[in-house]
């Protein structure tokens, strides 16, 4: 089953999604036994790729550490009052091994899952975590040289930076920006058996999905591996990382989808460095900031590099788009992530209005009124824009003009799909809370002399207009507050 140009992918806490139909089914469910009303209820119209986020086995030693963690505790309880043991499970970026978790069904029980999706039309994600492994993880024994190693006095001088195990002594994994993560030891991207480990790894992990999410990518490139470990990595390789491995998995799996979660501006490169699709950060960062200017910005960049970035408004590092947008203005931003070019990434519990984003060290949250008008709104969105594949052709930002005494278009942002043998459909958006008046010219040029006919999907509302005034001045658009079109033009 291959991808479409522009996937709509369903990210799925596993452990919480579990536990919440195990309590609905008074019984325990694993990804073996999961209903087929269950798999239903997530396999929504629209929806390409259900991305099972967390399936691999979780380090003991690793929630050891969690639960020794006084501040960590404290977050889990803000999230869950009623926090119990039983409740905190370790991090999934933790990992003690690349194998199915047993609590959640093993690996049969993750086969059983990728049929239950292919059989609906879906396709199935997993991650991989290319920085770092779990304290008992096999490699850090039977392999250290995989690993950034310091000695007795980098100890010393820094307990929370190393550990020793065995006889070497071995680095925490981390970020350039923050502290050292106490429960997972750092891998060395300019290790030769890293990177073969690497390779092998993502090999096997492809062979049980679809499409794998790599997480926190641009760690592992060599300039930022260089600058954040300098000496200790040792020799700078000719080549990168990330094309090193990624020819290794090409050649044996030449369908699997590559996601970067990536950070800092590095979408490009990584893409050129073989991701299929990279985070968009930026433009998660503008819509929730409200920065129309902003968007408009970042929306004039090269379609080539924006139909392989992936938009999103929240996932389990991003605080539920509930607590920062209000309902119409996450109506508004939803629609303009649904109707841009490259791929899409949507959350479970974000189309149920859910305001608690469990930490991904618990494998419970905390129970939440749904809001069922927003649900059905997202549902029918979704469908809709799949139903008349809207994200097909040319895309292009359009340009929004006003008058002398009103420049309320600047909080107008628009753009057009399609060509002149296309299906042809134009959206409109104010994402500002202020009412907005603009014109809208539309950039097909066989328009002029024609009467066109314009339906809003979303309303029905149906438009006539005379096609030379649709190119010049353009459409006349007065939208509220966070409202929007979108036109199917004919």
């Amino acid at each position: 089953m291959g991808w479409p140009a522009d996937p709509v992918i369903y990210e799925i806490n596993t452990a919480v999604w579990l536990e919440a139909l195990a309590r609905a089914c008074g019984r325990p469910v694993t990804l073996a036994d999961v209903p087929a009303v269950d798999w239903d209820a997530v396999c929504l119209d629209g929806v390409d790729a259900i991305w099972l986020m967390g399936v691999w086995a979780r380090s003991p030693a690793g929630l050891d550490i969690a639960r020794d963690n006084v501040d960590l505790m404290g977050s889990l309880r803000g999230a869950l009052p009623d926090l119990t043991d039983a409740d905190v499970i370790g991090s999934p970026y933790c990992v003690r091994d690349y194998a199915v978790e047993p609590a959640f069904g093993g690996p049969e029980g993750l086969a059983v899952a990728r049929a239950a999706l292919a059989s609906r039309g879906k396709r199935l994600i997993l991650d991989y975590v290319p920085n770092h492994v779990a304290p008992d993880h096999g490699w850090v024994v039977d392999h250290p040289d995989r690993f950034i190693s310091g000695d007795d006095a980098d100890l010393a001088s820094d307990p929370q930076a190393w550990l020793r195990v065995g006889d070497h002594v071995l680095a925490h994994g981390r970020d350039p920006y923050f502290p050292p993560w106490p429960d997972v030891v750092q891998l060395n991207a300019f290790s030769r058996g890293t990177r073969q480990a690497t390779a092998d790894t993502l090999g096997e992990i492809a062979e049980q999905c679809d499409g794998i999410r790599c997480d926190m990518a641009m760690l592992m490139t060599n300039n930022v591996f260089a600058k954040t470990w300098g000496a200790y990595a040792g020799s700078e390789p000719v080549d990168d990382f990330w094309p090193t491995v990624i020819a290794a998995l090409r050649h044996r799996h030449p369908g699997t989808v590559l996601i970067a979660e990536a950070y800092w501006d590095m979408e490009w490169e990584l893409q050129q460095q073989g991701f299929d699709f990279c985070y968009d950060k930026r433009l998660y960062d503008r819509l929730v900031e409200s920065d129309v200017e902003g968007v408009r910005a970042h929306l004039r960049a090269d379609v080539t590099y924006q139909s392989r970035l992936l938009r999103f408004l929240e996932n389990h590092d991003e605080p539920r788009v509930a607590t920062r947008l209000t309902p119409e203005a996450e109506h508004a931003a939803a629609l303009m992530i649904a109707t841009l070019p490259g791929a899409t990434l949507w959350h479970e519990g974000q189309f149920e209005g859910r305001r608690v984003r469990p930490p991904v060290f618990l494998n419970r949250r905390p129970d939440e009124p749904i809001d069922a008008d927003l649900t059905t709104w997202y549902r029918r969105m979704l469908a809709t824009l799949s139903a008349v594949d809207l994200r097909s052709g040319r895309w292009r930002l359009l340009d929004t003009g006003g008058w002398p005494d009103n420049d309320s278009h600047r909080a107008l942002l628009a753009w057009s799909w399609g060509e002149v043998r296309d299906d042809r459909h134009l959206i409109v958006v104010n994402a500002s809370a202020s009412p907005a008046q603009g014109r809208v010219a539309l950039p097909w040029t066989d328009l002029g002399d024609r009467r066109c006919r314009l339906v809003d999907l979303m309303t029905g509302l149906e438009l006539i207009r005379d096609g030379s005034e649709l190119l010049d001045p353009g459409l006349y658009v007065a939208l509220d507050g966070w409202r929007f079109h979108v036109l199917a033009v004919d």
